[in-house]
């Protein structure tokens, strides 16, 4: 039996025959159940205050703050959390703040954390007041409305006065431990992942006749189109329950008498004049049913219709790309093999029209208020975008809503200007200087993996899927089904 990750996740429970030698091995079965290790990406509310601590100014109270450290392995300190400073008061009360388990304590409940109370100066060498040492599992001791303390303990006072006893009390007045929904817990509680697919059709591409051109069909070796499509698509359907994806294209023209699949995926195609109009179109189904953009493939594994031909040593087929897992995503493939010749490319390179047209099913999908369905578009292009205005003002709105952006640069253009629209070197504005609520948009080029595994593109096309995933739904106060907001008080971390 051979299945991927995603299909074991996207299911939680996935029971298949037993094989032996591509034949079923009688009546046999195995069933694989997924279950997420939880813990560490949680977080914890704590809220501090003090009382009676060393005065250590002259003409005023001390100025308090609390520094929380982690000790490491390796007997060093990692600064986890400082506190605001309370001015001129020593029984100040610190705001509560919340830092992730993983953060305070490296997921280990017993881990010794150190805990020290300072009194600010303005010039910045602040005055040592005391400190103590606890661990969490100390910490959630304050669960349920209790109060843990401890003493505040200068250690050259307590070796110099002998009737010392502590430099103030540091009081921890709340402790909560909250869940940190994961992407897994989405997907796990029935979060379908909707995938579509916009591929770039303008002229600057080539005239797919011409070996040159990088929509060109090699008899045995796929171009970067196709390798971009086959190895993000091959991880998105995973999580896909219908394997039914839309795909689009942009800059082309479309013939009525083109038929469609069954098993979907909905695929776009932009910047091309389409038949028999010859208009040009930045939204068109490529396979031309603008009613029911769904692409389907039909690979039947081991079939004679797929048996590839022999490629010359060293070559990289599309049947070689397309694993027997790929049904929904030989659609896509299927229609933009058999669109291309019946498209004349054109121009300009206009991106906001397919972001829109995807960002409007998105919208639709915040009435539920439920974590059901989260929009994936993959745009595939090769030059700059000439529509750079209406895209930021799409990507602005799409922030809003269950919707991430993937666009990955074929070819050896200029593509700054999309690093602009990833937003990872600062905040993307639309011409309004509206900022995006949420980073969405992930931009790869695919010449930085022109000789590395499928996979490693997928890796990096993907990276930032998870937490956009997670960031919307948590942001919306959306919980997964079947999950709680808030860790039962019994609930402790794996030692």
């Amino acid at each position: 039996m051979e299945c991927t990750l995603g299909q074991i996740v996207s299911q939680r429970k996935l029971s298949k025959s037993l094989l032996k030698h591509g034949n079923t091995a009688g009546k046999s079965s195995i069933t694989v159940i997924a279950e997420e290790l939880s813990g560490n990406d949680d977080y914890v509310e704590l809220a501090f205050n003090a009382r009676k601590l060393d005065d250590k100014d002259f003409f005023s109270k001390s100025d308090p703050f609390l520094e929380i450290f982690r000790m490491n392995d390796d007997a060093t300190q990692q600064l986890v959390h400082r506190t605001e400073v309370v001015m001129n008061n020593l029984s100040p009360a610190w705001k509560s703040f919340k830092v992730s388990v993983n953060s305070l304590c490296s997921g280990d409940p017993d881990r010794r954390l150190k805990c020290i109370v300072w009194d600010w100066d303005s010039n910045g060498k602040h005055d040592f007041i005391g400190e103590f040492t606890s661990t969490f599992k100390e910490m959630r001791g304050a669960m349920e409305g209790k109060q843990i303390q401890w003493e505040c303990i200068n250690p050259k006072y307590k070796v110099k006065k002998k009737n010392y006893k502590n430099s103030g009390i540091v009081i921890l007045n709340q402790c909560k431990i909250h869940k940190m929904h994961s992407f897994l817990d989405y997907i796990m509680g029935g979060c379908q992942i909707q995938f579509t697919v916009a591929i770039d059709f303008t002229a600057s591409n080539g005239d797919p006749r011409n070996s040159c051109s990088l929509h060109y069909i090699h008899p045995y070796q796929p171009n970067e189109y196709l390798k971009a499509l086959v190895a993000v698509g091959e991880i998105c359907q995973d999580y896909d329950s219908d394997k039914m994806f839309p795909a689009f294209g942009f800059g082309a023209r479309i013939p009525p008498e083109y038929t469609i699949y069954d098993k979907m995926f909905p695929a776009f195609g932009f910047g091309a004049r389409i038949p028999p109009e010859y208009t040009v179109s930045h939204d068109f189904a490529i396979n031309f049913n603008e009613d029911n953009p769904e692409c389907a493939g039909q690979i039947d594994n081991g079939s004679e219709h797929h048996a590839p031909v022999l490629p010359p040593p060293e070559e990289e087929t599309l049947a070689m790309l397309l694993t027997h897992h790929a049904l929904g995503i030989q659609g896509v493939v299927e229609a933009y093999q058999s669109c291309l010749p019946k498209l004349q490319l054109y121009g300009p390179t206009n991106i906001a029209p397919i972001i829109q047209k995807v960002a409007k099913s998105a919208s639709e999908e915040t009435n539920t208020k439920e974590a059901s369905q989260y929009f994936i578009l993959l745009i595939l292009t090769d030059g700059v975008i000439t529509d750079m205005a209406d895209t930021r003002e799409a990507i602005v709105h799409a922030s809003h809503l269950p919707m991430s952006v993937i666009i990955v640069g074929v070819g050896n253009a200029d593509f700054s200007d999309m690093q602009m629209l990833d937003g990872d070197d600062g905040i993307l504005r639309s011409p309004k200087g509206e900022p995006v609520l949420r980073d969405i948009v992930q931009f790869v080029p695919f010449r930085n993996f022109k000789h590395a595994s499928p996979a490693a593109l997928a890796k990096s096309v993907l990276a930032e899927v998870p937490n956009q995933v997670v960031d919307y739904y948590n942001g919306k106060g959306i919980k997964p089904k079947c999950s709680s907001e808030v860790y039962e008080s019994s609930r402790t971390l794996a030692p």
